[in-house]
């Protein structure tokens, strides 16, 4: 990233600095209306920005902490030991970033922001004028937009056929009929991250047997985006991985920049493209886009709004887990997300906003629990409230091959002919999404030669590489109503010392209890995929004692994995042949009997 620069975010004279009690300060800056919490002991002074870096919610004291040391969001109730900067529920998350604490000569305070300069700043363009037809936006369908700008088209995240998270989310909307032939005429791509509603290998199938060599731009996360092209079989020749802040330009008139997202930056990215002057910004999944730091007034912006996409709570049963409290706890996470969308979009104050990049459906038979119950935001609502709180800002709630033109949307928000709306016969909404061949796909893992032998399961999580943590997990393969199969493997896993108990210790321990769809569970295990699938997919089912959030492991298993698959080969040279008549029994298993 650009150099760091020094911001004094708050002032306090000596009196103020004499006033502060030992533990936790909140402290406001009377100028802009920002928070910030000071931690007072006999070591010093700590402070930090009121903002909790799971998704930025607001911290108030813990009335269940005697120390004087923690705050807890309002969002998820994430505690923060505010001395020592680590969160402590969940354990093992995030470190918070610091402000630098300066003591004045004569007795004040000074709180200092660290952070990296605005890059879209460096090398500033004064925006030309846009003809009619030169610079248009056309949705295809979740977070796939293709941009034509000049004689350029450039297209984002192409997920345009078959699923996402293995069998778990189906595209929402029927993309255009001529969306391939769009994605293979592209002149550049740019994928976000390596989620599957993003990075789509059946999409991406299409393109490297037409067009292999098209150039596709992702940003150097430390996690690659195609960290598994290879097991894939999809054959690009022309990724480019890049910097993060710096313009990428691609020809006298258009430019782009790769950010990080500052909650997730092994992995999530967003895009700021530059076009004779005027700025899109694309904030895509991200959290808490280049840490919060993102241009205003901007021409366009886009981000997503729907929410929904998380395995919590949809996948826990057991305890407070009833269907009640989901649907409380769903309704009230997608009105703060709402909210949250429009406050962002307010202060940003772009020219014309475009929420995108949610509209994906349960579809599968087999998910019609989850599909009733894991309500989404609407766009349209989103933008209802973005019009109360910012009426300068134009919004577009797209619908498939809508095409919003960009010089004409500029010059007169009201002008009609500035979005051409897909044609009255046209397909909105899809219905037909060849389950069968992407199910049966997965669940031919099944038979795999790997599962004969269960000593499969040490191979694999020795592959994995996640220990000393204590914690013990059971895994039991089940059918689509997530029920045990009979032929299924039902086993546990210590990760303190991973080893593979008949039953628990006697040690105090966290327990997990995972039920997967064992065609998905034996795909990822096949492939070394991310948990991601199971996860975000809705592919298992998880109780949990004590009812903690274990960080360390969930993060390891979704983004922390080898990049490699393991050596399935090596594993079954090693393993002694099966013989003919233990074959109709493979897998046949009980967590008892593994010794």
């Amino acid at each position: 990233m650009a150099a760091q620069t020094s911001k004094v975010v708050l002032s306090l004279n000596a009196k103020e600095v004499d006033s502060l009690k030992d533990g936790v300060s909140f402290k406001k800056n009377p100028e802009d209306g920002r928070c910030y919490i000071i931690y007072k002991s006999s070591g010093g002074f700590k402070a930090c920005k009121n903002q909790c870096k799971h998704q930025g919610g607001l911290f108030i004291k813990d009335i269940e902490d005697l120390d004087g040391r923690t705050v807890k969001c309002t969002k998820h109730n994430w505690k923060l030991n505010v001395s020592s900067m680590k969160y402590v529920n969940p354990p093992d998350s995030f470190l918070q970033d610091e402000l630098e604490v300066e003591m004045l000569d004569d007795g004040g305070m000074q709180l200092v922001e660290l952070s990296p300069i605005d890059p879209w700043l460096t090398e500033p363009r004064e925006p030309l004028e846009l003809q009619e037809g030169e610079a248009k936006i056309t949705y295809l369908t979740h977070a796939c937009m293709e941009l034509q700008l000049g004689q350029k088209h450039f297209l984002f995240d192409p997920w345009l056929k078959g699923p996402a998270f293995a069998r778990g989310w189906w595209l929402l909307h029927e993309p255009p009929a001529d969306c391939l032939d769009r994605l293979c005429a592209a002149d550049l791509i740019y994928i976000s991250h390596l989620h599957s509603d993003h990075l789509s290998y059946p999409t991406l199938k299409v393109l490297s047997e037409r067009r292999p060599d098209v150039p596709i731009y992702v940003g150097d996360t430390s996690r690659p985006v195609f960290w598994n092209l290879e097991e894939s079989k999809v054959k690009l020749t022309n990724i480019r991985v890049t910097p993060f802040g710096v313009w990428q330009n691609i020809d006298d008139n258009l430019r782009f920049m790769i950010l990080m997202d500052g909650v997730h930056p092994e992995m999530d990215t967003c895009i700021i493209v530059d076009y004779k002057g005027h700025i899109i910004l694309n904030t895509v999944d991200c959290t808490r886009p280049n840490g919060g730091r993102l241009p205003e007034k901007v021409d366009l912006m886009m981000s997503d709004f729907a929410g929904g996409a998380s395995g919590f709570p949809m996948t826990f049963h057991g305890g407070k887990y009833s269907d009640s409290w989901k649907a409380e706890f769903i309704k009230n996470e997608r009105k703060k997300l709402l909210n949250y969308k429009a406050t962002l979009v307010k202060s940003l104050q772009p020219r014309i906003y475009c929420p995108f990049a949610g509209y994906f459906v349960e579809a599968h038979p087999s998910d019609k629990y989850l599909k009733d119950t894991n309500i989404k935001n609407r766009a349209e609502d989103l933008n209802a409230l973005i019009n109360q709180l910012s009426p300068d800002t134009k919004t577009w709630t797209p619908k498939p091959g809508a095409v919003l033109d960009l010089g004409l949307a500029l010059k007169d928000p009201t002008r009609s002919e500035a979005i051409t709306e897909p044609p009255a016969n046209a397909k909105i909404y899809k219905d037909s999404w060849e389950f069968d061949l992407y199910v049966d796909e997965l669940n031919s893992a099944i038979s795999s030669e790997i599962f004969k032998h269960e000593s499969w399961i040490q191979f694999y999580y020795s592959w994995a590489g996640f220990q000393n943590y204590n914690l013990v997990v059971r895994m039991i393969e089940t059918d689509d109503g997530f029920k045990p199969v009979s032929n299924g493997y039902d086993y546990l896993v210590d990760f303190l010392d991973l080893s593979f108990p008949s039953t628990r210790p006697d040690r105090e321990h966290s327990y997990i209890e995972i039920k997967n769809r064992i065609g998905v569970m034996r795909y990822v295990v096949l492939h070394g995929g991310l948990w991601d699938d199971l996860y975000i997919g809705f592919q298992n089912r998880i109780s949990r004692d004590p009812d903690t959030y274990h960080h360390k492991f969930w993060n390891h298993f979704q983004t922390q994995l080898p990049l490699h698959s393991p050596d399935w080969d090596q594993f079954l040279q090693r393993v002694p042949p099966i013989q003919e008549t233990d074959s109709s029994n493979y897998g046949l298993l009980n967590y008892c009997s593994i010794l």
